[in-house]
C-alpha cells in the first residue's frame, strides 16, 4: 500500500514537471492518468485505513470476515486497477486530446469494475464462517481458480494481438478522399474543436492533376532522369548495390535560373519498382509534386513521366523519389537541385553542392559525403569566394543521434540560406556546426584563406572535404562538444508578411509521439500526430488565402523531422520564446523530444499536400497527414491493391 502511495507521489512530480514545460506534455497525465489512481487512494484512505487500524486493535469481530470486508479490500483492488489505466495511458496508449470520450470509457471500466468487485467481495464475504475459514477452501479449486483465470488473461491476450493485427492493416485500395477533415480553430483565442466528417469529391472540385501552374511555352532547361540499377563504388572501395539516376548516385545536380520553364523526363528502367520525383522544397504547383498515389500515379518499370514547372525560387533543394522513398532514397534515388538568380553576382563564386548520405553496404551502413567515404581534397586558390550548399539527403542508420552535424572550420563562414531561403544579416562565424534535419539544407560561405578548410560529418569524422590552396594540408575539426548553430536568434530582424501577433484564419496542434503498437498487421512502435497513424491522422483543411498557424509538440522519445509540402512555415517560436534573429523560414523543421514550435504559413499553393516525417522510416510506420484545400480533390489512391506506395 505504501508503495501505491509512493507510485502515486511520483507521478504527481512527473506531471507537474512537465507541467513546466508545457501543458500539452502533461495533459494525458493530468486528465486521464492521475484521477485514475487519485480516487482509489482517497478510497483507500476513507475506507482501507481505518479498517486496518480497527483490526490491529484487536476487534471482536472474527478476523477473517472483517479482512474479508469490501470496504477493506475493494479500494486496494482498484487502486490496482487504476494503476493499470495509469501505465496504459502513460506507457502504452498515450492518447492525444481531445480526451472526453476517452475519459468517459476510463470511468465505465473503474466505475463498473468497482460496482462487480464490491458484488463479489460482499458475496464472499457472506458465505464466510468461523467454521469453514478461507483457508480450508479445497486445494483443486483454489487451483481450477487459478488455471481459470490465467487462461483468460492468456486468451484476452491473445484476442488484443489478433485484433491489432487485423485492424491494422492497411486498406487495398485507400484514395484521399475516403480521409476525415480536420478544419482546425479559428482565430487565436478561439477553441480548437477539429471536426470529422468525410472528405468526398463534388462535381464542382478541382482535380490534382490540373493544377499544374503556367507552363505553356517552350523550356528553356530540359532534363532526362533514367532511373536504373546499378552498383556503384564508393571512394574506400565498398560496393553499394544502388538505384540510380543516369548512372550515378547521388543522381546529376539540377542547375537552372529563378523564372526557368523547367521540364524534367523521368524514364524507369528498374525491374520491378515504380518511381517518381519529388522536388523537395521546391514549392511548385500541386500537379507537379511527385507523390504516388496523391499528385500523381508512379512510373511503372518501361514508362516516362514528364514534369513541367516553373523555377520561382531561388536556393538549394533536392530531388527524390517519392514511390517507396524509404528505400529508394536509401538506394540512390537522390540529387541536388539549385536555382540561382537570374541576374548572376557580380563576384565570381565557387558553388559546391554537399550532399551527405548512409549508404548501405555489405559491410554495413557507411556515412559518406556523396560517394566519399573517405578524405577528398580540392584546390582552391586563396580569396576565392566559396559557397558549400549542404544537403542531409538520409535517416541517421549508424546512431542514435539525430540530426546528422556538419562542421566547418579552418575559416570566417555566414550561414547565408536555410532550406532554401536566404538570411537576413548573417554574421560571420570560427567555426560552425550545423544540425542537419533529414532533407534539411544549409548554405554557408566563406572567402578561402592561404590554408586548408576542412567540412567534417561528424558521424564519419575520418572522412570529409578539404579545401586548400596547394591541394594537401588538412584543418582541424571542430570539437564535437562545440556549440551546435542556432537559427532562432542568428542574423538580423527583418520584416515578415505576418507575424506571431497576426490574426490567424486556421490553428492546429500536431502532438508528435511513439509507443507499442500495431501497424498494416506488425507489431512495433509506430511514431503518431496526435494519437494516430496514416490513414487515420485527420487531413487537415484549409482554405486558399488563409493564414495558417501550427503548433508542433513532440511529447514522443525520437527526433523528427517535419516536412510540409508546397509550403515554406515562418518559424514563430520555439519553446514559446520567439525567434530573435533572421526570419527562419524552413520547410523540414527538426523537432526534437521535448520542444514545442509555433509556426504559420499563408495557403497560397493549392492541393493536397503531405505533411510528413522527413526520418523516411517514420512515414513507412504510419507518421504522414495531408493538408488539402477546400475544392481540391485527388483522383489517386494508394493501397496493397495498387501500384502506389509514396512511403
Amino acid at each position: 500500500m505504501s508503495a501505491g502511495f509512493l507510485f502515486l507521489i511520483v507521478q504527481l512530480v512527473f506531471a507537474l514537471d512537465l507541467w513546466t514545460i508545457d501543458w500539452n506534455f502533461a495533459s494525458n497525465r493530468v486528465v486521464l492518468a492521475l484521477p485514475a489512481v487519485e480516487i482509489p487512494a482517497i478510497a483507500v484512505g476513507a475506507l482501507t485505513i481505518p479498517r486496518l487500524w480497527h483490526l490491529a486493535r484487536g476487534r471482536s469481530t472474527p478476523l477473517h470476515r472483517e479482512a474479508a470486508s469490501p470496504h477493506l479490500v475493494v479500494p486496494v483492488q482498484l487502486a490496482g486497477l487504476g494503476a493499470f489505466v495509469d501505465f496504459w495511458v502513460v506507457f502504452i496508449d498515450r492518447p492525444a486530446p481531445p480526451y472526453l470520450s476517452y475519459a468517459t470509457l476510463i470511468w465505465i471500466a473503474l466505475g463498473g469494475g468497482a460496482v462487480l468487485l464490491w458484488r463479489r467481495q460482499a458475496g464472499r464475504q457472506r458465505g464466510l464462517n468461523t467454521a469453514a475459514p478461507l483457508g480450508r477452501t479445497a486445494l483443486w479449486r483454489r487451483s481450477a481458480r487459478a488455471a481459470v483465470g490465467i487462461g483468460a488473461v492468456a486468451i484476452a491476450v491473445v484476442g488484443l494481438i489478433g485484433y491489432g493485427t487485423l485492424t491494422s492493416r492497411l486498406p487495398d485500395r485507400l484514395g484521399m478522399a475516403s480521409a476525415t477533415m480536420d478544419w482546425g480553430g479559428g482565430p487565436v483565442g478561439a477553441a480548437h474543436h477539429p471536426t470529422h466528417h468525410v472528405l468526398a469529391a463534388s462535381h464542382g472540385d478541382v482535380a490534382v492533376p490540373t493544377l499544374t501552374g503556367h507552363t505553356a511555352g517552350t523550356p528553356d532547361v530540359r532534363f532526362t532522369l533514367v532511373a536504373q540499377e546499378q552498383r556503384l563504388r564508393l571512394s574506400s572501395g565498398r560496393a553499394v548495390e544502388a538505384w540510380t539516376f543516369n548512372g550515378q548516385a547521388p543522381g546529376p545536380e539540377l542547375r537552372m535560373h529563378q523564372g526557368d520553364l523547367v521540364e524534367v523526363t523521368v524514364v524507369n528502367h528498374l525491374r520491378s519498382e515504380g518511381v517518381t520525383v519529388h522536388w523537395h522544397g521546391l514549392d511548385v504547383p500541386n500537379a507537379e509534386d511527385g507523390v504516388a498515389g496523391v499528385t500523381q500515379d508512379a512510373i511503372q518499370p518501361g514508362h516516362r513521366f514528364v514534369y513541367r514547372f516553373r523555377a520561382d525560387q531561388v536556393g538549394t533543394f533536392w530531388y527524390h523519389s517519392h514511390q517507396a522513398s524509404a528505400p529508394a532514397v536509401a538506394r540512390g534515388l537522390f540529387g541536388p537541385l539549385v536555382v540561382l538568380p537570374r541576374t548572376a553576382p557580380s563576384t565570381n563564386v565557387l558553388d559546391i553542392p554537399v550532399v551527405a548520405h548512409t549508404w548501405q553496404t555489405s559491410q554495413g551502413n557507411v556515412e559518406a559525403l556523396g560517394t566519399s567515404d573517405t578524405p577528398q581534397r580540392r584546390t582552391v586558390t586563396a580569396g576565392t569566394h566559396v559557397r558549400l550548399r549542404l544537403i542531409n539527403t538520409s535517416d541517421n542508420l549508424t546512431s542514435d543521434v539525430q540530426p546528422r552535424i556538419l562542421s566547418v572550420s579552418g575559416a570566417r563562414v555566414r550561414v547565408t540560406a536555410i532550406d532554401g531561403t536566404n538570411l537576413h544579416g548573417p554574421t560571420e562565424l570560427a567555426t560552425v556546426r550545423l544540425a542537419m534535419a533529414v532533407g534539411g539544407r544549409y548554405d554557408v560561405e566563406l572567402t578561402m584563406p592561404d590554408h586548408p578548410v576542412r567540412l567534417t560529418d561528424e558521424l564519419a569524422p575520418t572522412a570529409g572535404l578539404v579545401l586548400s590552396p596547394s591541394g594537401t594540408g588538412n584543418a582541424r575539426p571542430v570539437r564535437l562538444d562545440g556549440p551546435v548553430f542556432d537559427p532562432a536568434a542568428y542574423g538580423a530582424s527583418a520584416a515578415t508578411p505576418f507575424d506571431a501577433q497576426s490574426k490567424f484564419d486556421r490553428s492546429f496542434r500536431l502532438i508528435l509521439d511513439d509507443g507499442p503498437g500495431f501497424y498494416d498487421g506488425h507489431f512495433t512502435f509506430p511514431p503518431t500526430i496526435n494519437g494516430k497513424v496514416f490513414p487515420d491522422t485527420p487531413m487537415l483543411m484549409v482554405r486558399e488565402g488563409d493564414l495558417v498557424k501550427t503548433t508542433i509538440i513532440n511529447r514522443g522519445h525520437l527526433d523528427h523531422p517535419m516536412h510540409l509540402h508546397g509550403h515554406h512555415v515562418l518559424v514563430l517560436t520555439r519553446n514559446g520564446i520567439p525567434t530573435t534573429g533572421s526570419p527562419w523560414w524552413s520547410d523540414t523543421l527538426e523537432v526534437e523530444p521535448g520542444e514545442v514550435y509555433e509556426v504559420a504559413f499563408r495557403a497560397d499553393n493549392p492541393g493536397v499536400w503531405m505533411d510528413h516525417c522527413h526520418n523516411l522510416d517514420h512515414a513507412a510506420h504510419g507518421m504522414v497527414m495531408h493538408l488539402a484545400y477546400a475544392g481540391v480533390s485527388s483522383p489517386y489512391e494508394v493501397g496493397h491493391a495498387t501500384t502506389n506506395r509514396p512511403e
